[in-house]
């Protein structure tokens, strides 16, 4: 890899290509929140940071697997390589037995090449939290225990989501499961998180003293062997099975200090005051972290968008600073944003590192934009897989033309226009981005400039057509993205549209540009930012539309799963 593995990594590809690059045991804790096999496509939702009036839905994902050659190729590997664990091989065959070439076991088998990866680069000290919900956690529980041993297994943690929707036919659906695993369970970090105590908890344990600080009083006694205390001037024993939780001197500190007291029975207690106790230890059942709702502040539109303070607690508790944290499934980028919200959190401890991979360029696009308005200074970070130069565009384009056309709209900092591109569906535009460059009456007016890809040839007529369609947008600008270098009358085209003279600077800009990707990569701040500036310093990707309302798949029964009839392909 370029980069050095003491580098923040923003990965785009496929996460088993990385992976298999990475250093053993390098790396110190992996949260993943995979597909869950649900058998949908999901959308993301777009809007500017002017206001402008449209909202995109562009595809982020498909959760949707299929028996396939790369299926095929992988449950090849899990038999016949020797590095895979023995248990793992003897499930999957029990597990092609039941399930057949079905889009379930498509999916288990590209998980497990994947978490059998994922054991190797952890650190003996390291830890995994696999979350997924009951479509396939517990297939892939077995799996986990194939891979890490059923004695690395360290917690099923539930996490109560508190939105469900309602089911006639059975209890609503309202959790989901982490799956924890240890490299080598007893040395792997953990740190004991706490939570405040709930007032119900405080009105029926504590009380006031003279001064009105909140109490209890505590067992000073604890399991074990021990011998007799001195209490006030008497020697007492504990009770059979226990030990006094103190020293003789410090039981003397602590009834100088008027911490300790006698019970009516005349039995030993300690003080415990409120303001002084750290909460209740956090258990494996989680209701105090709701999910992302319409009102959520930190809502980006994104689906499947887990809340900041639930990859806190996971990465706090399972990794100290300085410790490298791995997404393979990063997504919008919840668990950079938690690594990144810790470090800033503890400044003067060494700071954790990232590594965030993705495979598609909306959610690489949207883990930059969310770095630069949440935090500044923007962190540091590398990028790996995605192109720098026009060979590694085109190389996209003929894997992915649409994925091609999504990366390079957010090269100009424009934003899909009509979700997934379709022929003859988008009018002549591809891409959209608003700007504001003059007031009117005390209040910005928001314009366009509209963008069109082409990754194939490209003629004069197409640069003609563009014009055109800036026209009957009525917008101001326009620009025409391509691989292929433009020819000359192309360029005649483009000059022929005039000049558009901006009220910001005066200054005019070609109303139509024609650019190539390998200009845009040399120089990413065209087109000019001056004209193209939103007051304020929002720019690039658009952001994603809070109040828009979110694709809401119908929850996935198991028997809706398709397990002995494969789809052809």
């Amino acid at each position: 890899m370029a980069a050095t593995f003491e580098d923040n990594l923003l990965c785009y590809g496929d996460n088993l290509v990385f992976l298999k690059e990475f250093p053993d045991e390098s790396v110190d804790l992996i949260y993943l929140d995979p597909p869950f096999n649900s058998q949908q496509s999901y959308n993301v939702l777009f809007k500017e940071a002017t206001g402008a009036p449209e909202a995109a839905q562009i595809r982020a994902f498909e959760d949707t697997w299929t028996w396939d050659l790369a299926a095929n190729e992988a449950l090849t590997q899990i038999q016949r390589d020797p590095a895979v664990p023995a248990p793992l091989a003897e499930l999957t065959r029990t597990f092609m037995g039941f399930l057949k070439p079905s889009p379930m076991m498509a999916y288990l088998v590209q998980m497990a090449v994947r978490l059998v990866q994922m054991h190797r680069v952890l650190r003996p000290t390291g830890s995994l939290y696999l979350h997924c919900d009951p479509t396939a956690g517990h297939y892939l529980k077995l799996i986990l225990d194939a891979v890490f041993g059923p004695r690395n297994f360290l917690n099923e943690i539930t996490w109560e989501r508190f939105n469900f929707h309602a089911d006639a036919k059975r209890w609503g659906r309202l959790h989901d499961v982490l799956l924890v695993y240890a490299k080598q369970a007893g040395h792997h970090t953990y740190n004991t998180r706490r939570k405040p105590y709930d007032q119900a908890y405080i009105d029926s344990h504590f009380k006031k003293d003279a001064s009105g600080r909140l109490f209890r009083l505590d067992n000073a006694l604890a399991a074990g062997q021990g011998p007799p205390r001195v209490f006030f001037g008497k020697r007492l024993r504990p009770k059979p099975g226990t030990h006094w939780r103190w020293s003789q001197e410090k039981i003397n500190q602590l009834i100088a200090q008027g911490r300790i007291v006698l019970t009516r029975k005349g039995w030993p207690a300690v003080i415990r005051y409120l303001d002084e106790m750290p909460g209740h230890s956090v258990g494996d059942v989680w209701t105090d972290i709701p999910e992302i709702n319409s009102q959520a502040a930190e809502r980006l539109g994104y689906p499947t968008q887990k809340p900041v303070e639930l990859l806190k607690r996971v990465v706090s508790a399972s990794s100290n600073p300085g410790d490298m944290v791995l997404d393979p499934f990063c997504g919008c980028g919840t668990t950079i944003d938690a690594v990144e919200t810790l470090n800033r959190e503890n400044p003067h401890a060494p700071p954790r590192r990232w590594i965030g991979i993705d495979i598609t360029h909306v959610a690489i696009g949207l883990v930059k934009h969310r770095l630069g308005t949440r935090f500044k200074p923007l962190p540091e970070f590398r990028e790996q897989g995605v192109p720098v130069s026009a060979a590694g565009a085109a190389a996209i384009a003929a894997r992915d033309p649409f994925d091609f056309q999504y990366w390079a709209l957010g090269q100009v900092g424009a934003r899909p226009m009509w979700g997934k591109p379709r022929k003859g569906a988008d009018r002549g535009i591809d891409g959209v981005r608003y700007f504001q460059d003059e007031q009117k009456n005390g209040a910005w007016l928001t314009k366009k400039m509209l963008v069109q890809v082409k990754s194939g040839h490209v003629k004069p007529g197409d640069v003609r057509d563009l014009a055109g369609t800036r026209e009957r947008e009525g917008a101001e600008l326009a620009v025409f993205l391509t691989l292929e270098p433009p020819s000359k009358p192309m360029r005649t085209e483009a000059a022929a549209a005039g000049s558009y003279v901006s009220p910001w600077d005066g200054r005019p800009y070609p109303k139509v540009q024609v650019l190539t990707i390998e200009e845009v990569l040399k120089d990413p701040q065209r087109p000019n930012p001056r004209c193209l500036q939103v007051p304020g310093g929002a720019g690039g990707l658009g952001i994603t539309l809070p109040e828009a309302p979110r694709h809401r798949p119908r929850r996935v029964r198991q028997d809706d799963m398709d397990f002995g009839n494969p789809k052809k392909e």
